[in-house]
């Protein structure tokens, strides 16, 4: 997407938000008082023992104790990918879903033969990239991976996605990695076994395995961030420079890397009044739900609508009204 068509989209995404509030207050009203029939929603995360499943299962019990006749079934997935090609046949009706492979989806592009009618409800967190490897190693700098094993994320999940964009990126003319479809509990194992001489992972800051492992192995990160023009001329702003705090994972200087938004998303036919209790729920219970999956996290509505490609369903749009009116 270019400049210009992001700028378009973040006009039309305020003139949409800020248009019908006066009717809003009629819609919402309607939705306040649940009566009826529970409506269950299928909701792919990941893995378990990943952040995303870890936020799936804080959001069902957030909902379960909400009062609203609605109830969210999280299901096991191995994340990003996965999770919209669940969404598409139907199986799930909620989501996550990296930045980068939900516009993978809505475009028709890489992991999607077509497009696939996808819809966000919010951004809710951002993902920093992890290149890791053991301190005492020979792996300086991301060239050093040439020719060497690279667990670069679970097949079907979006580590995937970015490892394999990250790696094409910085070793072009090298000889490729042999990347391992390890998921992070597997990559963890492999690196402190010396099976594997680095690890891609993409997540929040600190990620506990990851805290854990370098209690047990001296780690270290490598910069990511002087990839992150590369990946934005090709892909677009979904990816950004961000960077892992000194003192994360015991590091004595902060390191630069690539951040991407994590979306929650929904098919396009779920009712608007479900969406709506769902949002609800969601920033009611903001301050809990990120507690397990990432560290100072900031899910807030005027973050939550920057879904770039990806359009906000009609009952996100209806619920970030109501903020703003």
């Amino acid at each position: 997407m270019t400049g210009a068509n992001v700028i378009s989209a973040g006009l039309s995404r305020r003139r949409v938000l800020g248009a019908g509030l006066g009717s809003l207050a009629v819609a919402l009203s309607g939705c306040s008082g649940d009566s009826g029939p529970v409506r269950r929603l299928q909701f792919g995360t990941g893995p378990a023992g990943g952040p995303y499943n870890a936020f799936g299962r804080a959001l069902e019990r957030a909902v379960r104790g909400s009062g609203h006749r609605l109830e969210i079934v999280p299901v096991g997935t191995s994340a990003s990918v996965d999770n919209l090609r669940r969404l598409d046949d139907g199986s799930v009706e909620l989501a996550l879903a990296m930045a980068d492979v939900a516009e993978d989806a809505v475009l028709g592009r890489e992991s999607f033969s077509r497009p696939v009618k996808v819809t966000a409800l919010a951004r809710v967190y951002v993902n920093y990239a992890h290149l890791v490897v053991p301190a005492e190693g020979k792996v300086r700098s991301v060239k050093d991976l040439a020719g060497r094993a690279v667990a670069a994320g679970a097949a079907g999940s979006g580590v995937q996605v970015v490892a394999g964009r990250l790696l094409r990126a910085a070793l072009a003319g090298e000889r490729p990695v042999r990347e391992r479809r390890l998921g992070l509990a597997e990559s963890v194992t492999a690196l402190r076994e010396g099976t594997i001489d680095a690890l891609i992972w993409s997540g929040g800051v600190p990620t506990p395995a990851l805290s854990a492992l370098e209690r047990v192995l001296p780690l270290r990160f490598l910069p990511l961030d002087g990839f992150v023009g590369t990946l934005r001329d090709t892909y677009g702003p979904v990816y950004s420079t961000v960077t892992i705090p000194a003192g994360a994972y015991g590091l004595e200087e902060p390191v630069g890397t690539i951040g991407v938004g994590n979306y929650l998303t929904a098919r396009a036919d779920v009712p608007e009044g479900a969406v709506r209790a769902l949002l609800q729920v969601l920033f009611d219970r903001r301050r809990d739900l990120l507690r397990e999956v990432t560290a100072g996290a900031r899910l807030e509505p005027r973050f939550a609508i920057s879904t770039g490609a990806v359009p906000l369903h009609p009952g996100a749009v209806a619920y970030y009204r109501s903020l703003y009116g």
